[in-house]
């Protein structure tokens, strides 16, 4: 298990243990985190999952993909350095205690 941390647009903290393999948008449909919509089930298709990296976790993250890349310049929410769709970040031991902030709205 990995501890991920979501902030919420409020600035409230949620601890959400991830499994190793899953994505980070699974782990936090699973905790019933309203603001991961995930309208597409994790397959890179909507961009209802957006989340920002924080920055002490942007280089331990894999890099971003061409499709992920496209679709996040049609998010809800503002595009940040740090945006990613959660669908893509697989958890991994390296990735304990990341820390993803929500964004306002996802659609």
């Amino acid at each position: 298990m990995t501890t991920i941390t979501f902030i919420h647009p409020d600035g409230h903290a949620q601890a959400v243990d991830a499994t190793d393999g899953e994505s980070a948008m699974q782990a936090a449909t699973r905790a019933g985190i309203a603001e991961i919509v995930a309208e597409c089930g994790g397959n890179a298709m909507c961009a209802t999952c957006h989340v920002y990296v924080d920055d002490a976790f942007t280089d331990r993250v894999p890099p971003i993909g061409d499709d992920e890349d496209a679709l996040l310049d049609g998010a809800a929410a503002e595009r940040l350095p740090s945006s990613r769709l959660s669908c893509q970040l697989k958890i991994v031991p390296d990735l304990a205690g990341l820390v993803l902030r929500l964004p306002d709205r996802q659609v």
